[in-house]
């Protein structure tokens, strides 16, 4: 034990007050010795970084559980590594500078949940770095990092739609052996009727604009020329 918190920079009675706390496995033992690894030193190491992050040791102790209860790499990839993206490895602090002040235990799990994060021994695997800079780009310009992941959740619903279309498109129309080949069409569709998609959305006018268009002119004021003579108020001033 000595040894390891030399290693690690810290006292023997801050190691013991981490294993009281569950922030480090108990060491594996062979009758009274007590042996500890390079895992217990990457976790000691992860726990100095977070906390000079600004975290706490009861946020730590629960990243530290999410992480403990998150899949394996090995099982998020069960079906092979993605074919067009490229998994990032992460220490758990390097996740933490990526979204600096939003690694809370509860987004951890549900980034662990949706499957963007798995864990690899002590290292954390994101599934793509596209989906990793990006939501990191998201949070820095102000959103919050739990609606970009359940903005992801969402997406994810409509993506899997969109591929099982496509799939039973191009399987009714074409062999099996041209699936990969035409894959990159169905992606050209879905990504011009996206932009078509936030165009007609972010050129949609305001109630104030709507009211005021050639549809729906704004009442004419009293005693204006449009006061003809077949109105109610011209009528009884004539």
């Amino acid at each position: 034990m000595e040894e390891l918190a030399k290693e690690a920079g810290i006292t023997v009675r801050t190691l013991r007050f981490y294993r009281e706390r569950g922030l480090i496995q108990p060491p594996r033992r062979e009758g009274r010795i007590a042996w500890y690894d390079e895992h217990h030193l990457a976790r000691l190491r992860t726990i100095a970084a977070l906390l000079e992050r600004g975290h706490t040791l009861n946020g730590i102790a629960d990243l530290a559980t999410a992480f403990e209860s998150g899949r394996d790499v090995g099982e998020v990839l069960g079906l092979g590594e993605p074919t067009e993206e490229t998994p990032v490895r992460l220490t758990p602090e390097a996740l933490a500078d990526y979204f600096e002040g939003e690694v809370t235990p509860e987004n951890f799990a549900k980034a662990l949940e949706l499957g963007y994060l798995a864990t690899d021994g002590d290292e954390i695997v994101h599934i793509s770095r596209r989906l990793l800079d990006v939501s990191a780009e998201l949070v820095r310009e102000g959103v919050p990092l739990a609606a970009v992941l359940e903005a992801g959740r969402r997406v994810r619903t409509h993506a899997d739609a969109l591929a099982e279309l496509f799939i039973d498109v191009l399987t009714a129309h074409s062999a099996e052996s041209e699936l990969e080949r035409l894959r990159p069409l169905a992606k050209s569709v879905v990504d011009a009727e996206l932009s078509m998609a936030m165009d007609r959305r972010l050129r949609k006018p305001s109630p104030h604009e709507a009211h005021e268009s050639p549809e729906h002119p704004p009442p004419a004021p009293a005693g204006s020329p449009d006061d003809g003579p077949g109105r109610p108020d011209a009528a009884q001033s004539s």
